[in-house]
Parts: C-alpha cells; structure tokens; sequence
C-alpha cells in the first residue's frame, strides 16, 4: 500500500496532470512566468506571476495573492490567478518563508509581521512597472493567508482598493484547536523548541477538500507540507488570530469575504463578524451552505463556479472596462 502510495504521489508533475506548464498556460490563453525575489531581510522568495494574454487584453488590475498555512503556489492553488488571468487580471504571488520553493524551514513562521514586509516589498516592486501604473491593486488570500491580507491593510492603509478574502484565518476552528491542558503545555515548550513539530491536529488537507477525487490531487503537491505543526507557527498564528479577531472594526478597504458554512479549519462565525465589526462602507460577505475550506478548488466543479463567479462580479463592479 505504501508503494502504491508513493507511486500515485509521482504520478502528475503538474495538478492539472502531465501537460507542460508553458504549453498549458498557452491552452488557457495566458502567460505566465517564474523568478525568485530578495526581501529586505535577505529571504529568497520563490514568485509567479499570471498575466492576460498581451496581445488581446490589456491587464484591467492587478491581483497580489497569498496562500494559506502548508500550502504553496506552485499547485492547485494556481487555478485561481489562472482563471482571473483569463478574465483579464494581472495576478502575482510568492510563496511564504518556509513554504513551497522559498527559502526557510519548512512550515515555520517565527514571525507573521516579518512575512507581511515580505509581501509589501515583493507587491511594491511590482507596483513600479511602468505597465502597472494607475491600475487599481487587490489583495487576494486564503485561509492563512487571507489574514496576512488584513495585516498588510494594517500596514499599508492606501496601497489596495480592496481585499478578496477566501476562508480567512481570523480564528482557527475550535474543531481542530488542540484541547486543555495540551495548549498551555506547548506554550511552555515553544519557548524553547520552537520548530518542534508535535502539535496534535489532524491533516487539515482531508478536512478542507470535499471531493474525493480532488483530495488525491492535491496530496501528489511535492511541496505540500506533511508534518505535524511546528510549536512556533501554532503560537504565532493563534497570537495573529486573536490580535485580528479583536480589531475587525479597525478593517476599512473594501473586500468581499467568502466562506462555507461547513469549514471546520477556520471558523466562518468571525467572517460574519469580520463583516458586521468591519468600518469599510464597501463590504460583502458570502457564506455557502455545506461548502468546506477549500472553496477554489475542493469543492464540486460546480460550486467552485459558483464561489469563482462571486469574485469575477465582485472584481469587475470595481474595475472600469477597458
């Protein structure tokens, strides 16, 4: 079984099977490319970018997207900025320290103000294209990453138009929360082993993915991290988690924020919070019954539409047509 396993893993170079990359974006009528970029703290950070096809559409914005906890950008998470490409947005993302071909330990996230600079610098300096200049500029991000996206509002309160939050993090479920007294044990010892990777939680890949068959495409990620939670990162995200959670009223960009009603990585209570508390005039908020974490890519190839329909409408109300 485990050899089988292990050949199922090797079976796809590519989520969407053995197509080269550049001949498939050329299918999907895109261009796409690769490069590694230098954050101020010397990081090297592996990037993509997702562009419309120049020679019939000019970009209408650009989209800086970021990906959640264990996840990267190489994946399945592409199929997003593809299909946004295709719509006529500029879409760019990196992966996170210690995640996907970026430079750290795997999975370890000492300090989310750290990685916020990261991304501000790397969607600056793509901000200063000459190509780029006067379109309006979107946060994109899921789970984990949808609260690095209000970080970064907090840090950079003129730089977006707006936020498209994807099942974000502003709380982690208190289905997966480990129990007492186990929190308080690792607290204790995250103070001196903070890249252990012993915190009891479940793979949040089987709870966040609906279909079947999609559950086995996205465990073949090569990138995908598959241990337990590094003490650190638990600690720095529930520190993140509840600094966010007690200033949703501090929130004022527009943003759309989705969530399925069956999520039980991050709780989509706080998203209705997030939208009630929120002091943004332009806000919109849509739940999904039944639908689970991975709305972009776990769910039904109709309810997938559904939720990529929501974001195309929201984005195309706040973009003049070219």
């Amino acid at each position: 079984m485990e050899a089988e396993h292990e050949k199922l893993l090797q079976s796809y170079p590519y989520y969407w099977g053995f197509t080269p990359e550049e001949d498939y974006y050329n299918q999907q009528q895109i261009t796409s490319s690769k490069s590694h970029f230098t954050s101020p703290r010397g990081l090297t950070l592996f990037t993509r970018s997702w562009l419309p096809n120049p020679a019939t559409t000019p970009p209408r914005a650009l989209i800086f997207m970021v990906h959640g906890y264990g996840n990267d950008i190489s994946w399945t998470f592409q199929a997003t900025p593809i299909f946004l490409a295709q719509m006529g947005f500029a879409c760019f993302a990196l992966d996170l320290q210690g995640h996907g071909h970026s430079q750290g330990l795997k999975a370890f996230v000492p300090s989310v103000d750290l990685v916020v600079h990261d991304c501000l610098s790397f969607f600056n300096s793509i901000k200063q294209d000459p190509r780029f200049h006067h379109l309006p500029c979107f946060l994109f991000g899921e789970s984990m990453g949808g609260a690095i996206c209000l970080m970064i509002h907090f840090s950079d309160r003129q730089g977006f138009q707006g936020a498209i939050l994807v099942a974000p993090m502003c709380k982690i479920s208190d289905k997966v929360k480990p129990k007492w007294p186990i929190p308080q044990i690792l607290t204790f010892l995250a103070r001196f082993f903070p890249t252990l990777p012993i915190v009891p939680t479940p793979d949040l890949l089987y709870k966040s993915v609906k279909v079947d068959h999609k559950k086995v495409v996205a465990d073949m990620n090569p990138s995908r991290y598959r241990g337990r939670p590094r003490l650190g990162t638990v600690l720095e995200l529930l520190r993140v988690t509840d600094f966010l959670s007690q200033r949703l009223g501090d929130v004022n960009l527009p943003f759309i924020v989705l969530h399925g009603s069956a999520d039980v990585v991050t709780d989509p209570d706080v998203s209705r919070e997030l939208y009630k508390e929120a002091r943004s005039e332009d806000k919109t908020i849509k739940v999904y019954d039944g639908m689970m974490h991975s709305l972009l890519f776990g769910e039904t190839d109709e309810n997938v539409e559904i939720v990529r329909n929501d974001v195309l409408s929201w984005l195309n109300a706040r973009c003049k047509n070219e």
